[in-house]
């Protein structure tokens, strides 16, 4: 499996002389569709990619990792790409309850194992979700993190055997807002309170000038994904 994708990506890397985000993903779509979706947790550069899918009409499903306790702003997010975009994100859900995992794990888990929350909520979901595809599309930028300083516009994913598709990954915050802008994207409002990336409210708060814009993400633990680019979490309490 992974020598036969190895090979296909030689070849897409080679058609990819123009690395715009519209030619990669009008590129995905032709070699991967219909066995090709996107996930968006709702941030800035999955509104982003949402539009660039739009205006090429592309085949694309679109899902997001629905973990109950996203912000009220995210829920309504979602409705509004809904209409803007007149298609159907659909919600990939844990097997396991809020309540359920409360009773198996504790109340408020997120709070003292962030990892293992992320685990039940996001990574495992997800890892569904992808099942009996051959690719799937990102928001994932370089410079957002350093375990995403290497990743590129179209490359293998090891983690759940698939193609992964970074239309942005070359991208920097000034050109994901300047397309924003000039392109009326709807966006989270939460985004001009503060909040430069955002999660799960439990999990998510405002980021003070000059700190690293993921800096609001598990405050208090040194965990900077939840899990499904990599990464991992360990306490910066002690």
């Amino acid at each position: 499996m992974e020598a036969r994708v190895s090979q296909e990506l030689d070849g897409l890397h080679y058609q990819l002389k123009v690395r715009t985000a519209a030619a990669v993903l009008r590129l995905a779509a032709e070699k991967f569709a219909p066995r090709l979706t996107m996930a968006t947790g709702f941030g800035v550069e999955g509104c982003v990619v949402l539009d660039l899918i739009s205006r090429d009409r592309l085949p694309v499903d679109v899902f997001t990792l629905d973990t109950g306790v996203l912000f009220s702003e995210t829920y309504e997010l979602w409705r509004t790409l809904e209409r803007r975009y007149g298609i159907s994100i659909r919600a990939v859900a844990s097997g396991l309850g809020l309540e359920a995992q409360a009773e198996k794990y504790g109340d408020r888990l997120w709070e003292r194992s962030p990892d293992l929350c992320c685990r039940l909520r996001k990574v495992e979901p997800l890892a569904r979700a992808l099942e009996g595809k051959d690719a799937w599309i990102t928001g994932i930028r370089r410079e957002q993190t350093p375990e995403r300083a290497s990743a590129s516009a179209i490359e293998l994913d090891p983690k759940f055997g698939l193609v992964k598709v970074n239309p942005l990954v070359f991208w920097s915050a000034e050109d994901v807002w300047r397309y924003v802008e000039d392109h009326d994207v709807p966006v989270n409002p939460l985004h001009q309170r503060g909040y430069s990336s955002i999660g799960c409210a439990p999990c998510t708060t405002p980021v003070a000038a000059g700190e690293d814009p993921r800096a609001g993400r598990w405050r208090g633990f040194e965990k900077k994904e939840c899990g499904l680019h990599g990464g991992g979490a360990r306490s910066a309490r002690g």
